[in-house]
């Protein structure tokens, strides 16, 4: 193999970017992976662990092994490339153009370049797709968004500290250096004064969003996902899928965090069965049967196993459980509602919710006799005992009729899977079933207004642009996005919705949200015939 390291390559307006290259030793021409990211390619040797998990390259040495050139960049105002960091900027988006050019033009090098990485270079590729420069042949985004606004940032509007606290170890990561108080990269660009100030999704957010051109890609595309990382990149391997206009697969896994996700990319025998068969076919014209495939597989929790379709979504028939006051019986929460599949006449039935709660001590996480308690001093609305198995694999969406004492607040929602057992709303000590949780959705209630062009009967989109205060104690209708799964809820258990204005890192981990200081007051959520709150499952 040869490494040829800090190799720059003048842009077009002067500012050199940095490349490292790792090639064959032979004299014949080979296809190249493009893997775009802030990390510093200084850091590819690091050993694959959990601790480092902004190295996503994968296995380097072995794709090379395989007929590969593996080119790193560290990004515009990164590592040891000149020019200011802007957060897949327009600037950054260029970069990539003019280096897949220069790659394609080198005499080690077929003229075909594929898109490669995880996170970070699978937000990058999506970005190269759109543009289409030429000589880029494929992308295959591993866990990679494609909304940075909806997906990462405002999560329906609420702020999430994730990419502040990112870019902190981004840029900690450039600057500081072994042995010597001398600065490294320093990468002045303050992206979480930049986050600050575009709190809605305003032409700084477009610029940086594939969303928006996603139609635009025409070359093959893997788009691989995880279920388990729907507060981040989830959501944009999806609509990633759903929007682009060229061949493509969708593959969602069973990994249930970062960490999962992150080891997956690093084990060999996954890049063998799912990525190398995508590379080999289209970079270098290789027969192995990959277009025969079919188009989307997915993990299914509860059958834990992968199950194949033609289509995403699967056909489907929406499920409707209106939410009902009368006690299930199952679980300590506040009110112990239940989720029903007709809604009988309850006058003006509606639950109140106020906050924040004298018990909470870890976001909406209470504490009782047993330890901490995520569901004991939130809403709840929980289902009979099931009597079959119910497979829901699909978009998801709550429609809530709402209303608030205050001008604003937000909307946390979980699906669950109550496991059976026995059920404990009498029981001493209190205490709470087994419990998973399936899927989230957010919404703030300002931010209420649909993009009416993008909205569709399966998800909401919202603008984010019309910001508008409730009129207090009015009652709405909201539509909330919760994120798709597929995902078997299994005969004895009981489906359950979660319904909060905050959530925990203890459940959350890094995508909890911050609990703002004005969230102070009573909410009301409405389930009668006249307001009949439901929420809609996809049934395969």
């Amino acid at each position: 193999m040869i490494i040829e390291s800090d190799v720059m390559i003048p842009m077009c307006d002067g500012i050199q970017i940095a490349l490292k290259i790792y090639r064959p030793d032979k004299t014949e021409k080979y296809p190249a992976l493009l893997a775009a990211s802030p990390y510093q390619y200084d850091t590819d040797q690091l050993p694959a662990l959990p601790l480092f998990l902004w190295r996503e390259t994968g296995p380097i040495e072995w794709y090379v092994d395989k007929g590969y050139a593996f080119v790193r960049m560290d990004v515009r105002g990164s590592g040891k490339s000149g020019g200011s960091y802007g957060y897949l900027d327009k600037n950054e988006q260029n970069d990539y153009c003019e280096v897949i050019e220069w790659i394609a033009s080198q005499v080690w090098c077929n003229g075909k370049i594929g898109g490669y990485g995880q996170s970070y270079y699978a937000m990058a590729q999506w970005l190269m797709g759109t543009l289409n420069p030429p000589g880029l042949s494929c992308i295959a985004p591993y866990d990679g968004l494609v909304d940075p606004y909806r997906d990462q940032a405002y999560h329906g509007g609420v702020y999430s500290p994730f990419p502040a606290n990112w870019y902190t170890g981004v840029r900690a990561n450039n600057a500081l250096r072994p042995g010597t108080s001398e600065l490294g990269n320093l990468m002045d660009f303050d992206l979480h004064k930049e986050l600050l100030i575009h709190n809605t999704y305003d032409e700084w957010w477009e610029e940086r969003s594939a969303y928006e051109n996603l139609s635009n890609i025409t070359i093959p595309t893997l788009s691989i996902g995880h279920w388990g990382k729907m507060g981040l990149h989830l959501r944009g391997n999806i609509l990633g899928y759903e929007q682009i206009r060229g061949p493509k697969k969708l593959i969602i896994t069973g990994a249930s965090n970062t960490i999962e996700a992150h080891a997956m990319f690093d084990k060999i025998e996954f890049h063998e069965q799912e990525l190398l068969p995508f590379y080999d076919y289209y970079l270098k014209g290789k027969d192995n049967a990959y277009t025969s495939r079919k188009n989307v597989r997915l993990w299914t929790y509860g059958n834990e196993c992968y199950q194949e379709y033609d289509q995403w979504p699967p056909l489907s028939s929406p499920k409707h459980y209106y939410l009902c006051s009368v006690r299930s019986g199952s679980v300590n929460s506040i009110n112990d509602g239940s989720l029903v599949d007709d809604l009988k006449a309850e006058g003006d039935s509606y639950t109140n919710f106020s906050y924040p709660d004298l018990e909470w001590v870890n976001g909406v996480v209470s504490r009782n006799e047993r330890g901490l308690d995520p569901v004991g001093k939130i809403i709840t609305f929980t289902s009979e005992i099931l009597d079959r198995d119910i497979e829901v694999i699909g978009p998801i969406t709550l429609e809530l009729y709402a209303s608030s004492d205050q001008s604003d607040t937000d909307f946390i929602v979980k699906l669950s899977d109550q496991f059976a057992g026995q059920d404990v709303a009498n029981a001493k000590p209190l205490s709470q079933p087994r419990y998973k949780i399936v899927s989230k959705g957010w919404l703030r209630a300002s931010h209420r207004y649909l993009d009416e062009a993008k909205t569709t009967d399966l998800r909401p989109i919202y603008t984010h642009k019309n910001v508008e205060p409730l009129t207090l104690n009015q009652i709405y209708k909201f539509l909330i996005e919760i994120q798709p799964v597929a995902y078997c809820f299994k005969k004895g258990n009981r489906i359950r919705l979660e319904i909060a204005n905050g959530d925990s890192s203890m459940t959350d981990g890094s995508f909890a949200h911050q609990y703002l200081w004005w969230k102070q007051g009573t909410d009301t959520y409405y389930h009668s015939e006249a307001h009949p709150s439901r929420l809609i499952l996809p049934l395969v």
